[in-house]
């Protein structure tokens, strides 16, 4: 029910009966007082919306403020982690060619081991190998050959143009 119909309501009262004035004044104020009341009630409700308005607004202005800030942090972080990625890669690499030349090493130390395994790399460190010591020795011939010949004293134009002659050439 409205106050103005509860204000006239009583005001009929009033007019009614003459002991019964007073005591419908009493009720007139306090119902007056009840709107005033109801008034304060609102206006202050009216006051902690704004101000609870006003918090969420503020508090909004500061995320927005924070958001071109989390956006570099959050490019920087990728780059960092894109660098990282790569460097990891590139130890991995490494690792997977350190390990490369510890089963190179190990294989041909190791007497456990078979050394005619089917393993490309050590076969064809023995052939370098054994090529090197054919080429160790013929340098060596060579050597004493070319002693003999200083010693004997021999002419090395004339054993050259005797094999040239011979070979046909």
């Amino acid at each position: 029910m409205s106050f103005s119909y509860l204000k006239n309501k009583f005001k009929k009262k009033k007019e009614k009966g003459g002991d019964e004035g007073a005591e419908d004044n009493r009720e007139i104020i306090k119902l007056d007082e009840l709107e005033q009341e109801a008034v304060e009630e609102t206006s202050q409700k009216k006051k902690e919306e704004e101000e609870l308005i006003t918090q969420v607004m503020t508090r909004i202005n500061e995320i927005e403020n924070d958001i071109p800030r989390i956006k570099v942090s959050i490019d920087t972080l990728k780059t960092q982690i894109n660098e990282l990625r790569e460097e990891i890669d590139r130890l991995d690499k490494v690792i997977k060619d350190v390990m490369v030349l510890y089963e190179i090493v190990s294989q041909q130390i190791n007497p456990f081991k078979d050394v005619d395994s089917a393993n490309p790399l050590l076969s064809e460190i023995q052939e370098l190998s054994e090529e090197i010591e054919k080429l160790k020795a013929e340098i060596a011939q060579i050597k004493s050959d070319l002693r003999l010949l200083v010693i004997d004293g021999m002419d090395l134009d004339d054993l050259i143009y005797e094999a040239m002659s011979e070979g046909g050439v």
